[in-house]
């Protein structure tokens, strides 16, 4: 479990973190978004206690990272946007150098030898890591993050210089981990935060500005409540059956998609959830729906409209 609990950072004058809190649960995996200059990094960076904060703190299993920076350490395997790879060593010679540092009890010839299976890495152990692919490096950075199995790993931009196929993998593989861990993920790529992520925090000049799943952002985000749909049938005869539907506010026709098939655009009242009754009063009059969609925010959107002013006026400092 991450606890962390009014963090603050300054460099000098500039407030780069503001009395942030949140926590991240035992087995969940938690996706910690923000632009660039938000603070994002900053934080990660005193999570793993490699920059000491200005005020607040930050708990790794109970353990305070400033007071404990040891103990805390030990509770954690960190994976950051570069991977932290000696290149002249091969992947095995890598392990086994990193088991060491971390003094390691497990035992290492099995135990790093599930590593390599987890994170795919049989096929190069014997390489020189300067060989190998930037996916592959990628990999054996993962695979030193899960070394004494850290109940909390924390992972910035995993899957950068992936292909398709390891980035599926590797999601795959973050997911199998939640279960067990405790995971905090940075990424870049909001498809992947949405696939992965049990819950969403964004940060933005340096402070909290949402913290719940994709799901509630959205719900509670979208300024309208609106549905479209796309019906074959007579116009005016489907609009005027449209406008029936209880809790109904507006219905606008839009563009003819194709002969005698229109696009209409349901506004409802807050809250009310006319999908099935529209089903219903179409089908009565066997009017078929070629497609309906909800005008509910994608995780971009969601961003997006979280970082560009709308909701947070203050200014905040550049990360660092």
């Amino acid at each position: 479990m991450i606890e962390v609990c009014n963090l603050s950072k300054n460099y000098g004058n500039k407030l780069a973190v503001d009395n942030i809190s949140f926590t991240a649960n035992d087995g969940e995996i938690l996706g910690f978004l923000g632009p660039n200059g938000a603070g994002k990094s900053t934080t990660m960076n005193m999570l793993t206690g490699y920059l000491s904060s200005s005020g607040g703190c930050a708990k790794i299993n109970g353990i305070d990272v400033l007071e404990d920076p040891i103990g805390a350490k030990k509770n954690i395997g960190y994976l950051p946007e570069q991977p932290p790879l000696y290149l002249d060593m091969t992947v095995n010679e890598y392990l086994n150098f990193v088991y060491g540092i971390k003094r390691c009890k497990m035992p290492k010839k099995s135990h790093l030898g599930e590593i390599k299976s987890l994170t795919k890495i049989d096929d190069v152990q014997n390489r020189v890591i300067r060989n190998l692919s930037k996916g592959y490096r990628q990999r054996v950075g993962l695979a030193q993050a899960l070394v004494g199995n850290p109940a909390t790993l924390i992972l910035d931009e995993p899957t950068v210089g992936l292909d398709p196929k390891q980035i599926i993998e590797i999601r795959s593989l973050i997911k199998k981990l939640g279960k067990n861990h405790t995971v905090i993920l940075s990424s870049h790529i909001l498809p992947e935060v949405q696939a992965v992520c049990d819950r969403i925090v964004v940060i933005d000049k340096g402070k909290i500005v949402a913290n719940d799943t994709a799901e509630n952002l959205s719900r509670t985000l979208s300024a309208d409540h609106k549905l479209t749909v796309q019906i074959e049938g007579g116009e005016k005869d489907v609009k005027a059956i449209l406008e029936q539907i209880p809790n109904m506010d507006e219905v606008h026709v839009g563009r003819e998609v194709e002969s005698n098939v229109f696009e209409y655009e349901l506004n409802a009242r807050e809250g009310a959830d006319i999908r099935r009754e529209v089903f219903k009063r179409m089908a009565a009059r066997n009017y078929p729906i070629l497609m309906m969609r909800n005008s509910e925010l994608t995780l971009e959107e969601i961003f997006l409209k979280l970082t560009t002013g709308d909701f947070y006026g203050n200014e905040g400092s550049e990360d660092e």
